[in-house]
């Protein structure tokens, strides 16, 4: 047998041609190579220990440039799914070095590569990007001449190749069970659609189904806008995984939602809630949690029932289990009996965290042992953004690829500027 050769992989991957970046789980840049750097202008220094998109936010100024989108939920899938995600040809403008409010157009394709670790789990993310920049602009005014010809067949090879991956794959996702899975995401993206949400840039949620699982379950967020600078955040959850569940919860999402417009604070929507609950057949030990913030007052009203407690971080690293007002799942008593309901202050700075039981919840595991966990996770997060947060909770939690249970998070950053925005 022959000798296996010391290979210097930082050194392999440093000399890359190609722009990459290794990403750890949380999406927080592990490593640049020297032509990441270069097409990009900015040093490996001021790269490695940055979240991705910090460093490279969205054009506001440029709407039809969706790369943050993209890439975020390209991402998404490669921790999901464990599998390597072709990109094709998108638009992510990216801000000039020393001036970040000012973007340079670049069009790009990418390659999303999951490295695992000795349990199968993602480790890392190697992504591969091209710059097509030169070829778009080329093919819009048709100056072919200004790309030299090596540059020009090269980046025509790359575009070939990806879309003929791109083909390859849609076809084979095609064949796999392509007409259960849209109708089971295209039911999931509907029962979860919240409009209310898209004025708050301060809220982050995730969702994450059961491994093996259909893509469906019956963990569930919302957020409703109320009148004089209130809103709510809700999450849920229904017993159970698939169709089934996934039914059971657009039912009690629903209700609740109307509930939450119709009378005054988590505790009574919550007893109308449980009162509907009686009458849907698997919603009896549902529970749930859902949280007021009154921006003026900066007032927190929270109730739940029967559901693991929300979380208040506080600016300094501590934490506030609002743990306050439990009560148990809906359709649990016999006879009707008011929910409880309590108050939390928060300060400006302050975040919020609502999620279910497969955030925290570990086979054999006492629940308060997952309860630490979270907060000690939390502690070292009082800096990090909503969306940010988001994904570092999943990440260091280790559960950014789907864990035994749904997953339902929700993280809100109460600043100042957290009360809705105009729509």
């Amino acid at each position: 047998m022959g000798v296996e050769p010391d290979i210097d992989y930082s050194g392999v991957f440093a000399a890359l041609p190609s722009p990459c970046l290794v990403l750890g789980t949380d999406l927080v840049i592990a490593d640049a190579n020297a032509a990441f750097c270069a097409v990009t202008g900015r040093s490996r220094g001021e790269l490695v220990g940055q979240y991705l998109f910090d460093t490279f936010p969205s054009n506001p100024a440029s709407p039809e440039a969706d790369g943050v989108a993209t890439l975020k939920d390209s991402l998404h899938r490669v921790l999901s799914s464990r599998q390597t995600d072709h990109m094709a040809l998108q638009k992510y403008d990216i801000p000039v070095a020393g001036n970040p409010e000012v973007f340079k157009e670049r069009w790009w394709t990418a390659i999303n590569v999951p490295v695992l670790g000795p349990g199968g789990e993602v480790a890392w993310i190697v992504h591969r990007s091209e710059d097509m920049t030169e070829v778009v602009r080329a093919r819009r005014t048709a100056d072919l001449p200004s790309v030299s010809p090596g540059r020009e067949a090269a980046m025509e090879a790359e575009l070939y190749s990806r879309a003929r991956q791109l083909q390859r794959l849609n076809e084979e996702l095609r064949q796999a069970h392509a007409r259960e899975r849209r109708i089971a995401v295209a039911l999931q993206e509907a029962m979860l659609h919240s409009p209310d949400l898209a004025r708050h840039p301060d809220v982050a949620v995730r969702y994450l189904p059961a491994t093996g699982s259909l893509n469906v379950c019956g963990d569930w967020y919302d957020a409703v806008d109320l009148p004089t600078d209130r809103f709510t955040v809700t999450v849920g959850d229904v017993v159970g995984h698939g169709l089934m569940a996934a039914t059971v919860m657009g039912r009690l999402r629903s209700a609740l939602s109307a509930a939450t417009r119709a009378v005054y604070g988590p505790a009574q929507a919550l007893e109308v809630l449980g009162l509907y609950a009686r009458s849907v057949e698997g919603a009896l030990a549902a529970t749930v949690a859902q949280v007021l913030v009154d921006c003026h007052s900066r007032l927190l009203f929270y109730s739940s029932a029967g559901h693991p407690p929300p979380v208040l971080l506080h600016t300094d690293g501590t934490c506030t289990l609002l743990d306050q007002a439990t009560d148990p799942p809906l359709g649990a008593r016999p006879e009707h009996v008011p929910r409880p309901q309590a108050t939390a202050t928060y300060t400006p700075g302050d975040t919020l965290i609502l999620y279910t039981d497969g955030l925290i919840e570990r086979r054999g595991e006492d629940i308060d042992a997952g309860l630490s966990r979270l907060i000690s996770t939390l502690a070292a997060c009082t800096a990090f953004g909503a969306e940010h947060l988001a994904d570092a909770l999943l990440a260091r939690l280790d559960v950014a690829s789907g864990a035994d249970d749904d997953i339902a998070l929700v993280v809100v950053r109460l600043d100042r500027t957290t009360k809705p925005s105009a729509p």
